[in-house]
């Protein structure tokens, strides 16, 4: 019979007597792995082409998507948990606004999830599951483009032919998202998360070439089953694109994003193995109208060593206004 699992928090295991104690180590080990990677859902699939694309100053962008992922949750080999794999259903409203700063070309994002999953595996050979539904950590970011794209009007904008455009991004995950110290699997995080990156985007023809390369800074969680103090060491991520732009406007976007370290401990404890994983992805742009559009995006893991290995397909729609 399946069981409701990570329900509890560590409480319930370190009120256990001497006699239970390499139960209670295993049990702490396992509360581990679930938790160091559950939070990170959203970051873990952010394979995303066309940060850089410009844009005429004063252009607001108002988006609505919906994501379905499906998969394994791989960890370290010291961890007795296998077989586990989630299904989870996300739906993102996002507002974007094109700006102007120092004469320059910039983005305003903001992005608040709703989520829903189901989590099922094998804690010491029984299998077990539980569920989740709440909101998610929202997401702040501005890009700024320093070179090769200046703010411009709509009336400017119509007549300009970007070649080589520079990029730079500050993104920030606000923990406000659901979060319980008392369960083992949350929406939210409980810490904040900073993320500068670098950017690449070079046009020749219909192609478009992106580079990106970025760093994940990340706050201690001080609540962590409880009262745990929980740390991630810096993770660095890079991402490149191609994407191909045909005349009636659709456009097509093949995608690679790699994610190096992170390594986790928990109360100065054992550093677990940092992570190292790529993924690959599709994005697919149909214009609807002059103001409308719809995105369909796949993602896959390509190598995933530690963290989900998810497969995610995506439906977006936008309007410009």
């Amino acid at each position: 019979m399946k069981k409701k699992w990570l329900e509890q928090g560590y409480s319930d295991f370190a009120n256990e007597g001497p006699d239970n104690l390499s139960v209670s180590r295993r049990n702490r080990t396992i509360v581990l792995g679930f938790l160091l990677l559950a939070p990170v859902l959203l970051l873990a699939q952010d394979v995303q082409p066309k940060v850089y694309a410009p844009a005429p100053t004063g252009v607001n962008l108002f988006t609505l998507g919906y994501a379905y992922s499906e998969g394994a949750m791989l960890f370290d080999r010291t961890i007795p948990v296998q077989n586990v794999n989630a299904n989870i259903h996300s739906f993102n409203a996002a507002y974007s606004r094109s700006t102007a700063l120092f004469g320059k070309a910039g983005r305003f994002d903001v992005v608040v999830p709703l989520v829903r999953g189901t989590w099922e595996g094998e804690v010491l050979e029984e299998v077990q599951s539980t569920s989740r539904f709440g909101i998610g950590d929202p997401v702040l970011r501005y890009a700024l483009f320093i070179s090769g794209a200046p703010a411009l009007s709509k009336q400017e904008f119509a007549g300009f032919q970007p070649k080589t455009i520079v990029g730079v991004t500050i993104r920030m995950t606000v923990p406000l998202g659901q979060y319980d110290a008392n369960n083992l699997i949350n929406l939210g995080s409980n810490r904040w998360v900073f993320s500068p990156q670098v950017g690449v985007w070079h046009e020749i023809r219909n192609f478009t070439f992106e580079a990106y390369a970025g760093l994940w800074f990340f706050t201690d969680n001080k609540a962590f089953l409880g009262t745990q103090v929980r740390s991630q060491e810096l993770l660095s991520s890079f991402q490149l694109h191609v994407s191909y732009s045909f005349p009636s406007g659709v456009w097509i976007a093949a995608s690679s994003r790699q994610s190096l370290g992170g390594a986790v401990t928990v109360d100065d404890g054992d550093r677990l193995d940092p992570e190292s994983n790529n993924r690959v992805g599709l994005t697919l742009s149909i214009p609807v109208g002059p103001r409308y559009s719809l995105k369909l995006l796949a993602t896959t893991g390509l190598t995933t060593t530690i963290g989900n290995d998810y497969n995610t397909l995506s439906l977006v729609w936008q309007m410009v206004f």
